[in-house]
């Protein structure tokens, strides 16, 4: 995704790897894309030797300086590539880790089981806060045209899916 995401944001205009952190950052789409920072440099760097992106220019700031990169033709067409490839890839992700431990969960007391359930539940419902946020604060930078309002949607739609399981394991426990 990192490849993808970089190459994405360098095709609308050039930037530094730190432009191209913030814009991830202040759209939280860090979080759902899951690109940590440190992958944006080595990315960078990496596609600039296979000519994917080219140095555009070194900024100095005090006694810092700053890499603008710009996109290549070649990072162009690999763009492409990947976005085509990306779209065909399969891309329901089911929360194994929870379906697993679910499996065996009658081997806990049930006072860890509500436990662990109301703190799967808070954090997920704190994500989607944030990513509620996130796309607010996209959404007041760039119009959001259909397809992006049908993501924005979506995404909604599976964290209040899996917030109503927890709340459905939670109300089965609390009986118990």
């Amino acid at each position: 995704m990192t490849r993808l995401m970089v190459l994405g944001l360098l095709k609308l205009k050039p930037m530094s790897g730190y432009e191209i952190q913030q814009t991830l950052q202040t759209s939280e789409a860090d979080r759902w894309a899951g690109i940590l920072a440190g992958s944006i440099y080595h990315a960078l760097k990496k596609m600039e030797k296979e000519q994917l992106v080219e140095l555009e220019a070194v900024e100095n700031i005090g006694n810092r300086s700053k890499a603008i990169y710009r996109i290549t033709e070649h990072g162009k067409k690999e763009f492409q590539t990947l976005l085509k490839e990306t779209l065909q890839e399969q891309s329901v992700n089911l929360p194994s880790n929870l379906y697993t431990a679910l499996s065996f969960i009658q081997d806990l007391p049930k006072d860890d089981v509500l436990e662990a359930l109301y703190n799967q539940k808070l954090q997920i419902e704190t994500e989607l806060e944030q990513q509620k946020r996130g796309i607010q604060v996209k959404k007041e930078h760039m119009k959001a045209d259909e397809v992006t309002e049908l993501i924005f949607h979506n995404m909604y739609s599976q964290y209040e899916l899996q917030i109503q399981l927890l709340y459905d394991l939670i109300k089965i426990y609390e009986k118990r």
